[in-house]
């Protein structure tokens, strides 16, 4: 079986939809694009610290070594390997209940698409892999704790039958994140992590489209794209039975079961 550093990378997307000219990875407003290039920020000490046999599994890949190793390298940004080319997506839609326009990826950074071991089309992505353009101001990165927490219930709800994000690995990355674990004023330095978590992803409608629409959050649309898009995948099905002009409907229904709408 092969090892993750042998797939092999496309970039359907990147080449099907408008991407961002301005390579500045500084935190703006990105009208009339759907991406953003931009590259993972390297950290420290990448060391792999858990990984899932069954979402390697959906890639087809055999487990890798614990620890630090090439596979860690790519797994934390460090490496990029051919075919790759990696962009934060731009997505608009409804947060607390209000239009908050422009969103996008903040902390998450797709490497590409591979075809899994079924032949579908599955795309990677780190989550806490640094800042872009959507990063407003925050720092891009992810702590230890809660990448933790998000591998193990990703990986437990799907083994209860409970339709959930994927997770693939979990990566320490050897530098430390500043955070207010408690929210009462004292921040303090933490371990960093970058986890690989997955959900099956529905074609993005453009987000010019819904801006000039601003659906309101029980239309769908808006909401449905933070669904659809915001929530960071690391091995996500990319649908291939709808268009960029699905109804509003259709990402209704993806918003609240994302992993039993594929063909809406």
């Amino acid at each position: 079986m092969p090892t993750l550093i042998d797939l092999t990378f496309e970039d359907a997307f990147v080449r099907a939809m408008p991407g961002d000219s301005d390579r500045r990875n500084v935190s703006r407003q990105t009208p009339g694009v759907s991406y953003s290039p931009v590259d993972p920020t390297p950290v420290a000490a990448p060391s792999l610290l858990a990984w899932s046999d069954a979402a390697g599994d959906l890639l087809g890949v055999t487990r890798p070594a614990l620890g630090p190793g090439p596979v860690a390298d790519v797994l934390a940004g460090n490496r990029l390997l051919p075919g790759m080319r990696p962009y934060a997506a731009r997505y608009g839609g409804h947060q607390f209940g209000h239009w908050a326009d422009q969103l996008g990826d903040g902390r998450a950074i797709t490497l590409g698409e591979v075809r899994g071991a079924s032949g579908q089309v599955l795309e990677l992505q780190l989550k806490g892999a640094g800042p872009t353009p959507y990063s407003r101001r925050a720092d891009g990165r992810a702590v230890l704790r809660s990448s933790v927490r998000e591998f193990l219930c990703s990986e437990a709800m799907h083994a209860l039958g409970v339709p959930t994000t994927r997770a693939l690995s979990l990566v320490a990355t050897g530098d430390t994140v500043v955070r207010d674990m408690f929210y009462d004023g004292r921040a303090a330095p933490e371990p960093g992590a970058i986890a690989l978590p997955g959900f099956v992803r529905q074609r993005r409608r453009p987000v010019s489209r819904i801006l000039r629409r601003r659906l309101p959050p029980d239309g769908g649309a808006g909401g449905a794209l933070d669904a659809a898009g915001a929530t960071a995948s690391a091995i996500s099905r990319t649908s291939r039975c709808g268009t960029w002009r699905d109804s509003a409907r259709r990402w209704a229904c993806c918003s609240t079961r994302p992993l039993r709408c594929s063909r809406g």
